[in-house]
């Protein structure tokens, strides 16, 4: 695989573009919508070659944990908090994962971790600064 694949680290949440639009077109409930913007996230990523752990950490004590291999089929859960299979790729040094709804991709760039979700045109790009 091409890139730099170096994921592991702590990274929080920055600043994000387009959140509204995006979890409007996904079908998030109000509540949730308004519980995530500006959300200080803290996402949590080990990796031991291709197999990763991915952990978000959201204010408040709530956590979500996906675990998965490159090119393995893995049980994942939503920003939604629905659960799903997917077979996270990399391409171009990226990881690529097709979510029910939007398709979403995360790499380091200049030491950020910058995801970046696509549903029906609707980009969503959310930044964090590594911290750990």
């Amino acid at each position: 695989p091409k890139g730099n694949m170096a994921f592991a680290g702590k990274y929080e949440f920055e600043g994000d573009e387009n959140y509204d639009e995006f979890v409007k077109k996904i079908g998030l409930p109000s509540d949730k919508i308004e519980m995530g913007r500006n959300c200080k996230i803290v996402t949590e990523v080990v990796q031991n070659g291709n197999d990763f752990t991915w952990t978000q950490h959201f204010p408040g004590g709530r956590t979500t944990t996906n675990t998965f291999t490159v090119g393995k089929e893995a049980d994942m859960e939503t920003f939604g908090g629905k659960k799903f299979k997917a077979t996270v790729k990399i391409e171009d040094g990226k990881l690529v994962a097709e979510f029910p709804n939007y398709r979403h991709t995360a790499e380091i760039c200049g030491g950020k971790l910058v995801e970046i979700s696509t549903s029906s045109g609707v980009v969503y790009k959310r930044t964090s600064k590594k911290i750990a």
